[in-house]
Order: structure tokens, then sequence, then C-alpha cells
């Protein structure tokens, strides 16, 4: 880990880190980790930031991303690990319950974070790791320690889940940002919350890009493709057609091979492609985390 404090350029995830728990078992989630994860496929330094508690859980989650060579600095703390109780209903929809106040809500602010802050190129972060003031101060303090460079990326990834968010937490984060990721469902809810009038969805994805100053505004909608806003610009892409063997971190690893190719050079058009080509691999292979065809990484 003190290897990739001492480097520059790296490419950051922030946020929780957690169990879903399974009726078939227990599987590793967290969206920080997912795109820190497909970041390093690309080639580029990468760190996943959370927090633990000091349980059999806590182990296996930094086991797990040690295995897969993922760099982390993963706080010890005195709460819970997280979990996630996912329950199936008689029609076969998964019901989530997300545990509060657990060791992901309540992630420090370290010298070490410090430290990585000063050499961090591009920051990626979420609403549901701000419902509890800790985490979300250290996500802020982080914010303040990088350097204020121009060509850094700041991605807020909307992320809402159940009622772990509200309007002040997403203004704030768009506020900070200069690059938006958000789904179809998201951006209806966001422009419900902030009275956005109309139903077309670009028109909105233009009055966010907009009002926030963002460089890029990323919007994902499912089989119906996505789009890639810049101020004057729009890139379209059709959702590729797979085998889907589930949908689990696809859009983290459409982040991570977004801004991962940004950063290699790649134009939006080429990074939109290439998101779009990663995310519909990732629906094709069980979990979160399979290995990338170096097709698609180099």
């Amino acid at each position: 880990m003190n290897d990739i404090i001492n480097t520059n350029g790296i490419v950051v995830g922030m946020g929780e880190a957690l169990w879903d728990m399974l009726p078939e078992g227990k599987k590793i989630g967290g969206a920080p980790a997912n795109f820190a994860y497909h970041v390093s496929q690309f080639g580029l330094p990468s760190c996943v930031v959370s927090a633990v508690g000091d349980d059999s859980l806590g182990r296996e989650i930094i086991e797990n991303f040690t295995s897969k060579g993922l760099n982390q600095l993963m706080a010890e703390v005195p709460y819970p690990t997280g979990t996630v109780q996912v329950e199936i209903d008689q029609a076969g929809v998964p019901q989530y319950e997300i545990k509060e106040n657990v060791a992901w809500d309540n992630i420090p602010y370290t010298p070490q974070l410090e430290s990585l802050a000063a050499r961090t190129k591009a920051f990626c972060f979420g609403s549901l790791a701000q419902r509890n003031v800790v985490s979300r101060n250290t996500i802020n303090r982080f914010l303040d320690s990088m350097p204020q460079n121009e060509d850094n990326l700041i991605v807020f990834d909307v992320n809402l889940r159940q009622g772990f968010y509200n309007e002040e937490i997403l203004s704030d984060s768009m506020t900070k940002c200069n690059i938006l990721k958000i789904n179809d469902e998201e951006l209806v809810t966001v422009s419900r919350m902030f009275g956005y009038p109309g139903t077309d969805l670009q028109e909105k994805c233009r009055i966010l890009l907009d009002k926030y100053n963002l460089k890029i505004l990323i919007l994902t909608c499912g089989i119906n493709g996505s789009y890639v806003f810049t101020p004057g610009n729009v890139s379209f892409q059709p959702t590729p057609k797979v085998e889907v063997a589930d949908t689990v971190g696809a859009g983290d690893s459409f982040t991570a091979a977004f801004i991962a190719s940004i950063l290699k050079g790649k134009t939006v058009a080429e990074a939109h492609s290439i998101a779009v080509k990663t995310s519909a691999y990732v629906c094709s292979q069980k979990g979160a985390m399979p290995i990338l065809p170096p097709e698609l990484t180099a």
C-alpha cells in the first residue's frame, strides 16, 4: 500500500464495502471496489478506500481484495462490517435492506488518506456513502485535499439507494464534481426533487450540465443505450445485446472503463464506446469483478 501512496496520478474509489447476503450465499458488494478494480485492469494505479469492522466479514473483504491485487486503504473501525440483506419476494423481485451504522458509514480521515489525496488524479464517490456524517466529512476533506488541478477528474456516481439521499447531499456533490454519472430512473428522481420542468431526459441532462458547470454528464438507460453529454456535444451508444449472466457491477465497470480511457488520452466518443463494451462484457459474466479480455483494456 505504501507503494501506491508514493505514486502520482492515482485513481481512487471511496465509499461502501459490504456483503450482499443473498439466499444462495454472500457476495462482496460496493461500487468503489468494483470501480477501482476495473480501473486497475486498464493499467492505471488505483485504490479503494473504505472501512471494515474487527470481524470475520471484514477480514474476508480485505483477503478478497488482496487476492485480486487491488490496492486498498481499509480502516478498521469499532462498527460491524457492512451487510445488505437481500430477500426475494413471491414475484421473484429482490428486496434490499442496507444495514445502518456500519463500518463504511464511519470511514475516518487519516494522514494516509491525506497523503493519498495529494497524489490523486481521479476520484469517484456516490451518495450512499454520504448517508452518515462521518464518511460524508471524510469524502469532502479528501476532495479538499486533492490538487486543485483543472485536469483532475471528480466523478459523482449518483447511485440512489433506499431513502439514503437528500437534496442537500445531491446538490453539494454535483457542485463539487466535474463528471456526473446518473441513470434514467435516478434522473427522473433528481429532476422531480429539484423541480426541473418537462419530460425530455436529454433536456434535463443539459440543464444539469449547465447548472453545475460539468465537463461531462453520463446518462445510462439500461437496454435503451447510453448518452455522454459535453458542452455542445452528445454521444449516443446502443446497448450491445449479450446473454446476461447478471448485471451486478455493470454500471461501475462502465464508469471505470470510461474514466480510465479518458485518462489514457482517448476522446469522449472512444471512451464511451469502450465503456459500453466493457459493461456489456461484465453483464455476460457472473459477479462484479470478472477479468476483462485484453482487447477491451489495450
